[in-house]
């Protein structure tokens, strides 16, 4: 992949203003700086790894063979066909096998995928994953509820909330992993 410069992605932000026969004036002269200052934070997961996000997994040195639960993580992504924002809620629960991970640290993992230009198939199914492979756990479940500005603002002009699923692991336990992230 090229590298291309900030100074460059700035130039062509501009651009694209003067295509639609914005005026660079005094006011909205630094728009093209902004808007990338803003995209390089909601891209900013391509900058992350799951793994360095989540850091320690803590033992599981007790017996604790239950569900853990976390919900309505909030958060914001863009279209990578559109590049506008879809955001919404995620709902995760899984059975610990040997580890377990700081609360704090599954929302910062959703995070990682929601920073990148995703569709919400994708971003459920590398949560899922991500969660599996980092907790070695013996399910994951995973839901995302998202509202698509893409859809809401242009095309069909509708807006509506969809919602994906992700199962991985032991599908004896997905009927409880279903219950607690739809419940």
């Amino acid at each position: 992949m090229a590298v291309v410069k900030k100074e460059d992605a700035i130039s062509a932000f501009k651009t694209i203003m003067m295509y639609y026969g914005i005026d660079d004036a005094e006011l909205i002269s630094k728009t093209p700086a902004r808007v990338i200052s803003a995209y390089d934070e909601l891209l900013g997961g391509y900058k992350q790894e799951p793994e360095d996000v989540v850091g320690e997994l803590f033992p599981l040195d007790f017996p604790y063979d239950e569900i853990v639960s976390v919900k309505e993580i909030n958060f914001d992504s863009l279209c990578e066909h559109h590049f506008l924002p879809f955001s919404g809620k995620v709902n995760i629960a899984y059975y610990p096998t040997e580890n377990y991970v700081g609360l704090s640290k599954i929302a910062r993992l959703v995070n990682v995928f929601a920073r990148r230009a995703q569709v919400q198939e994708r971003l459920t199914w590398q949560i899922a994953h991500a969660l599996m492979d980092l907790l070695s756990a013996q399910a994951v479940g995973v839901q995302v509820t998202g509202s698509h500005m893409c859809m809401a603002l242009r095309g069909v002009k509708v807006p509506a909330k969809t919602t994906t699923v992700s199962f991985l692991g032991d599908e004896s336990l997905f009927d409880k992993l279903n219950e607690s992230i739809r419940g």
